[in-house]
């Protein structure tokens, strides 16, 4: 009996340790097989440190391949303190080169941890200062390559870029929205240390960084070059509060050019006000668009065929009264009797009123939100609004009356120029967009790709060339006169709005606006341009605002190589108006034939001789009547 319970508690014993030895085994093999890698990691961090080389941003970059943000090549001070021998001389070697106060770097230098950036006083530095920094040879003392953005044009579509901060983060515009995609992967030089911090034989090991992807733009640099300088002198020559402008390429949605004044310089962009970094008035800044509206309540009537603009008379006495109120013409007198195309031509406002009631608020409402307003576009952009448009149960008379001529409503430039765009374009609303495609910058594989995109059908093909016409005439016949360009056809409309302040229209300070586009019958091109509050001159849209876009369609014209019409409405001009006539290519002429092409000119002639060898500035330029040519003769 005994014996057998001496036997049962040794095998109890036994057990014991063979489970013991089981566990003790399988912790083993777990730590060496399956936890190896883990393990080997936290060991290594224990005694390696890593020196951060930073990856350059990917750069953004024109239609027209014009790269509007790169990256320049700095570099970045960093010290590991621990490795540090003679710290006062550190200290005051690095407080000299790099001009602040010794206090500044102490704290870097005497600071408990094991990799300390220098930061901001050695973030960035030119390479003269890196070059003096580098000969002191210091122990502990490190200089690390860093990308630092480079904006090439400086203002140049500062709004839509944006800017990136001193550690190369998106921060606004662009640089921001797609920051995922600039920002690329910080490489590394890894060393190993001791306990202690000093630096061990051992080999070290460079992890090389990866750039940021590209970004390709819809933007054409040439086109946004001359609209920047466009805006620029209208801000200079008015003394204007604000000026913007879109250029759109009405058939897929395309922005081609986008400018918002003032604007500011992404590289010192400490320097700006967050509203004026922020403000991008063509897409956040809502307003009454005045006359431009005009466009989707003649659409709509079109469609809907309660007008017959050739036949369809109104008569205007200059006001008309609607439930009490009275809406008055900016004509004196108003415009007597005249078919609706007239009314368009001569943005007649009581006429507009009358195009209104016979729609109804329930159709005039329905293509407003068809055409995309009270709503964002979708732009990819931050900062969009939505406008204010009244609730069809609060729609009376007035309301009607107000909105068929765009006031009382509240819109942005991005929603009236991609509406317009479906008006002339055959009746497609496209959702706009500025970014191309992003691409990987070794290999040129396209990561992601935007293209057109169309949100609806809002009205017939038939109904849109309709449009374009009488838009055509607006500006041979009517207020967009400013606009005309000889031997090309060129729709548009102007706006002038009175603006709100409290609730209070405002007296004598208003937003003017023209909306423009060419060829008339084949649109190729849309541009709005918007001044607010300009001074020292009649504040109409077709004065300020209409010869402002015909600047930029002139440029336009020479970059897409638009060719002449072979057909043209013939201008009709006001006293005032400013004539321009095409140089003939009188080369190679004789003088006498010469001289009856060039009357409309002021010609010095130099040179001697019968044959006309030379003109400046050259054949097919356009010039104001009267403008001096010089004519270089010979034998």
């Amino acid at each position: 009996m005994f014996n057998k319970q001496i036997h049962k508690r040794i095998k109890v014993v036994l057990l014991i340790i063979i489970i013991c030895f089981i566990v003790i085994i399988g912790k083993v093999f777990y730590i060496q097989v399956i936890d190896y890698k883990k393990l080997s990691n936290l060991a290594s961090n224990l005694w390696s440190r890593n020196l951060v080389i930073g990856a350059n941003r990917g750069r953004i970059i024109t239609k027209d391949n014009v790269t509007v943000a790169d990256n320049l090549t700095t570099v970045s001070l960093v010290v590991v303190p621990n490795q540090i021998k003679n710290k006062d001389d550190v200290i005051k070697d690095l407080a000299k080169i790099l001009n602040v106060d010794e206090s500044k770097i102490s704290e870097h230098v005497n600071k408990s941890s094991s990799i300390e950036i220098v930061h901001p006083e050695g973030r960035q530095l030119s390479f003269d200062i890196a070059d003096q920094i580098n000969n002191l040879n210091y122990e502990g003392v490190y200089l690390l390559k860093e990308g630092k953005r480079y904006y090439p044009y400086d203002t140049l579509l500062s709004h839509t870029i944006g800017y990136a901060g001193i550690d190369n983060q998106g921060l606004s515009g662009l640089e921001l929205k797609y920051d995922e995609y600039l920002t690329g992967k910080s490489g590394a030089i890894k060393y190993f240390s001791d306990a202690k911090g000093n630096k061990l034989d051992k080999s070290s090991v460079y992890e090389e960084p990866t750039n940021g992807m590209d970004i390709y733009l819809t933007i054409d640099y040439d086109i946004q070059s001359s609209v920047e300088r466009e805006l620029n002198n209208i801000m200079d020559k008015y003394d204007a509060d604000d000026a913007w402008s879109i250029v759109m390429d009405p058939n897929n949605g395309e922005i081609l050019a986008i400018s918002s004044k003032p604007d500011f310089s992404p590289t010192n962009y400490q320097n700006y006000s967050i509203e004026t970094i922020n403000r991008n008035h063509a897409i956040w800044a809502t307003y009454e668009p005045g006359s431009t509206f005009k466009i989707i309540t003649l659409a709509a009537s079109i469609e809907e065929k309660t007008v017959d603009l050739l036949n369809d008379t109104f008569t205007d006495s200059g006001s008309i009264t609607v439930d009490g109120a009275r809406i008055k013409c900016w004509k004196s007198g108003g415009h007597g009797t005249q078919t609706y195309l007239q009314v368009v031509q001569n943005s007649c406002n009581p006429g507009f009123v009358s195009l209104g009631n016979k729609l109804g608020k329930e159709k005039l409402f329905k293509y407003i939100n068809d055409f995309g307003f009270g709503k964002k576009t979708g732009i990819d952009l931050n900062g969009e609004s939505s406008g204010i448009l009244f609730k069809i149960n609060n729609v009376g008379p007035v309301e009607l009356a107000t909105t068929s001529f765009g006031q009382g409503i509240s819109v942005s430039a991005i929603q009236q120029i991609t509406a317009v765009s479906a008006t002339i374009n055959g009746g497609t609303l496209y959702k706009p967009y500025v970014v191309k495609r992003i691409v990987e910058p070794n290999t040129g594989e396209i990561i992601k790709e935007n293209k057109p995109q169309i949100v609806r059908k809002v009205i017939s093909n038939e109904t849109s060339q309709t449009v374009r016409m009488a838009l055509e005439t607006v500006v041979a016949y009517g207020t967009g006169r400013n606009a005309y360009i000889e031997g090309y056809r060129v729709g548009g409309k102007t706006g002038t709005a009175q603006k709100v302040n409290n609730g209070i229209y405002m007296s004598g300070n208003y937003i003017l606006s023209f909306i423009g586009f060419l060829p008339a019958d084949n649109p190729q091109v849309v541009v709005y341009v918007a001044i607010d509050n300009p001074k020292g001159i009649t504040q109409y849209g077709g004065t300020v605002a209409a010869p402002i876009a015909k600047n930029i369609m002139l440029d336009i014209i020479d970059k897409l190589k638009i060719e002449k019409s072979d057909y043209t409405l013939e201008k009709v001009y006001n006293w005032y108006d400013t004539k321009y006539e095409t140089i003939p290519n009188v080369i190679g002429q004789e003088l006498s034939e010469a001289k009856k092409q060039l009357k409309n000119f002021t010609v010095n002639y130099s040179g001697s001789g019968n044959i006309i060898k030379s003109i400046s500035p050259s054949p097919n330029t356009i010039l104001p009547v009267n403008s001096t040519i010089k004519v270089l003769l010979g034998d």
